[in-house]
């Protein structure tokens, strides 16, 4: 090749190599079809929301179910009784005569501490439900509402193996959230965790259904009653959205927000709720026998695993079920047929896969109330029917002993158990449930504390019951009296107080 051809072909290159960079730039430039990928990568998110004929598709719009559900979460703050009785002190002349201490040497430790949380409405009548943990042992709930309406509310029940409460507060036509099935929600589902802490109004957080039936071992409960299935969300929820609601995009109810995975007190990925069915079932109880009703199958368990089938050096012959590892005598389960060795696999047609599946399936039930069970025996399968029993062995419906309250001067009192008197050898007296906004409080006066007698200038005046002890107070109307007492732990201590 000649020196001529050889620089002719360069620039014969180079003419071309340009024209082509040039068509290249000018298609990029180009609006190009809806259908290319790389133009949907490349498309402006924000410019896209701009748009005026933007619309969020149906089914994840968070604005209508934060609408719906905001007005329906309250802020709870309770004040918390930490201690029941006073710290000892020295006698004095009062104590000599009468075998008691001086206020001035034995004031309440402790006096009071506050809690809070958040709380869902979930009646137009004014039922609340929270976890328990926001008002165990409360003196006294306050309930803000998102437009900053107060209210004082009575504690209906509690449930600390399911960590929830029910309260009420009086009022009508309130906003409030409907039940929703949290059997029906899928992981991977939109959810909203909605909550009202530090009176900071309504808060709301977006994420999705992390997983099902999560047990965390947080609740504890002496005959081990307890019961974790959480929903498990990565929607924001950090202390004071306790209580709250997690919905879906419809505005239901499908949880209320109960824990937090963490190690430094805040919010560190994932949060857990009681599944709605569970929470719907307690509350029904509460309000209708003021105690949870537990059905119990009597039998002990374990969720299958493979350290499991090493352990007991066995095929199983399926990955997920739960394992009877022992049957209670005239339990449910053994009146079912059920044996040592089975694997439980679905109770009502639904799947149990781990223990955390089953217990929550069958707390849904009350003494009396029968299940279908399915498991497996040497590679077969079968279904009984299990009627199931209280923790005392039986069907029976327990009711909580509800005692009647009086009030007087922002106090409330109730008579005594007769157990109570049985345990401090009393022949009568009254006790202080709640402590209201009144002199009484600033003189020392606690809840649990029990008025054994009134001292006037005209002596002392032994109290029998409530109804005597009020008839005592309002005799004694504008004097000076000193109220003796114990706690229900057998200490004794009293108190001065002006009555009104």
């Amino acid at each position: 090749m000649s020196k001529k051809q050889f620089f002719i072909g360069i620039i014969l290159a180079s003419l071309i190599g340009g024209i082509v960079a040039l068509a290249g730039v000018g298609f990029l430039m180009q609006p190009q079809s809806a259908n290319n990928f790389d133009e949907k990568q490349k498309a402006s998110f924000v410019s896209l929301l701009s748009g005026e004929d933007f619309t969020i598709p149906d089914g994840i719009n968070f604005v209508a179910s934060a609408e719906v559900v905001t007005p329906a979460v309250v802020h709870i703050t309770s004040e918390i009784s930490y201690t029941q009785s006073p710290n000892r002190g020295q006698r004095d002349p009062l104590q000599e005569f009468f075998g008691l201490p001086s206020p001035e040497g034995r004031q309440p430790r402790s006096p009071q501490g506050m809690s809070s949380g958040s709380g869902v409405i979930i009646s137009s009548d004014g039922y609340i439900v929270t976890n328990n943990h926001v008002v165990e042992n409360a003196t006294k709930v306050d309930i803000t509402l998102e437009n900053n309406k107060r209210y004082v509310a009575k504690v209906i029940g509690t449930d600390p193996t399911t960590d929830l409460a029910l309260l009420k507060i009086e009022d009508t036509n309130l906003p409030f959230v409907k039940f929703g099935d949290s059997d029906q929600t899928k992981i991977g589902e939109w959810v909203l965790a909605v909550g009202n802490p530090f009176n900071l109004n309504s808060t709301v957080t977006a994420g999705i259904i992390s997983a099902k039936a999560r047990n965390i071992n947080i609740l504890k409960d002496e005959n081990k009653m307890q019961i974790e299935s959480f929903l498990q969300t990565d929607a924001v929820v950090n202390p004071g959205n306790s209580g709250g609601a997690l919905v879906n995009l419809a505005g239901e109810l499908i949880g209320i927000n109960t824990a937090i995975a963490t190690q430094t007190g805040t919010f560190s990925g994932y949060s857990f709720a009681v599944p709605s069915t569970l929470v719907k079932k307690v509350m029904d109880d509460l309000m209708k026998y003021g105690t949870v009703q537990r059905g119990l199958l009597g039998v002990t368990i374990q969720s299958v695993s493979p350290e499991l089938a090493d352990y007991l050096d066995k095929d199983f012959g399926v990955d997920q079920g739960v394992y009877v590892s022992g049957v209670n005598e005239n339990s449910g389960g053994m009146e079912a047929g059920l044996k040592e060795g089975d694997i439980i696999i679905g109770v009502d047609g639904k799947p149990t896969n781990n223990v955390s599946n089953l217990q929550e399936l069958v707390a849904r039930k009350r003494p009396g109330d029968q299940v279908e069970v399915e498991y497996l025996r040497d590679g077969k399968t079968y279904k009984a029917k299990a009627t199931l029993k209280n923790f005392d062995g039986d069907t029976k419906i327990i009711k909580k002993e509800i005692p009647k309250t009086y009030e007087f001067g922002g106090m409330v009192f109730e008579e005594l158990k007769s157990q109570v008197k049985e345990g401090l050898r009393l022949n009568g007296g009254a006790m202080i449930s709640v402590v209201g906004e009144s002199e009484w409080r600033e003189a020392g006066a606690r809840p649990g504390f029990i008025i054994t007698s009134i001292i006037s200038d005209e002596g002392r005046t032994r109290i029998k019951s409530v109804e005597h002890l009020l008839e005592v107070l309002n005799e004694k109307s504008g004097e000076d009296v000193v109220v003796l007492g114990m706690f229900q732990d057998g200490t004794e201590y009293y108190f001065e107080v002006e009555l009104d």
